[in-house]
């Protein structure tokens, strides 16, 4: 009986640590991608973001797209550091936000690939949201 709770113990402690790694490396990657990405919305080095703005959005916002994307860059910033301060809150304002990307890009109507990609993102924000409320109920 006592082997039996010496392995449950331990397997408890090795799952803990499994999950304490994935924890860590979503933190790390949903802090960085979003405030890169927010960044890059002002340098435009990795690509011409205004060309991925639908033309409804474009028409809600005020002035062009491309202050539409100084907007944007400035909301990924900020979700970024929320991430980086508040996993368990951020994650969840990561995912949202992603959904909010994705509705973007399927309405865009050329970049489902794309829109396949944020949607993988969006588990992963979700999952970070799910073990930083198990993290913080320990």
């Amino acid at each position: 009986m006592t082997a039996d709770i010496s392995q449950s113990n331990q397997a408890a402690t090795v799952s803990r640590a499994g999950a304490d790694r994935a924890f860590l490396l979503l933190r790390t990657v949903f802090t960085i991608a979003p405030i890169a990405f927010g960044l890059d919305k002002f340098a435009q080095l990795l690509c011409d973001w205004d060309f991925y703005l639908a033309p409804w959005i474009n028409d809600l916002v005020p002035g062009n797209a491309h202050d539409a994307m100084m907007i944007v860059g400035v909301v990924e910033v900020a979700a970024g550091l929320l991430v980086a301060l508040s996993p368990r809150i951020g994650a969840f304002v990561v995912a949202a936000w992603l959904a909010g990307i994705i509705v973007n890009l399927v309405t865009l109507g050329d970049f489902y690939d794309v829109a396949l990609r944020d949607f993988g993102l969006l588990v992963g924000a979700l999952a970070l949201g799910f073990l930083a409320a198990d993290r913080s109920s320990r």
